[in-house]
């Protein structure tokens, strides 16, 4: 009798972080702007010298991308964790197997979570916008109107 319990426990701690084995703990996210070239900064002190560029972000991590470029606006993003597709297989496939331990540690350690969005994609403003002015040119017709 010992042996089998033993034995269950060992099955459980096993399968308990299902999650966290079959899709890991971190999760790679690229970081792209156009033009390409911007820095960018997320709120938890990771950093690109320059896109397009990726970083391996542990799956609980939330936080807001910046992007700069010397001539344009800074652009801020925001990136938040969203329990999708494996991560809730995985995290069910604890519920099945009796791991309420590693439906625990999925949560906590993020393996249950993919980051959104991923890919981060932005579009830079300029700084300044030529006036309408500028843009169509001298008027033509009568003088003063």
């Amino acid at each position: 009798m010992v042996r089998q319990c033993l034995a269950v426990a060992l099955v459980a701690a096993g399968v308990s972080a299902c999650g966290s084995i079959t899709r890991g703990t971190s999760e790679m996210i690229t970081f792209t702007s156009a033009p390409a070239g911007a820095a960018m900064t997320t709120s938890t002190n990771r950093s690109c010298p320059a896109t397009p560029c990726a970083l391996d972000i542990p799956r609980s991590e939330e936080f807001d991308a910046t992007f700069t470029l010397p001539g344009y606006r800074p652009q801020t993003v925001p990136v938040r964790t969203k329990l999708v597709g494996s991560g809730a297989a995985g995290f069910a496939g604890n519920v099945l197997a009796g791991g309420v331990i590693g439906m625990g540690v999925d949560a906590y350690n993020g393996a249950a979570f993919d980051h959104v969005p991923n890919p981060v994609i932005v579009t830079m403003v300029p700084d300044a916008l030529p006036s309408a002015e500028r843009a169509r040119g001298p008027r033509r017709g009568r003088p003063g109107v």
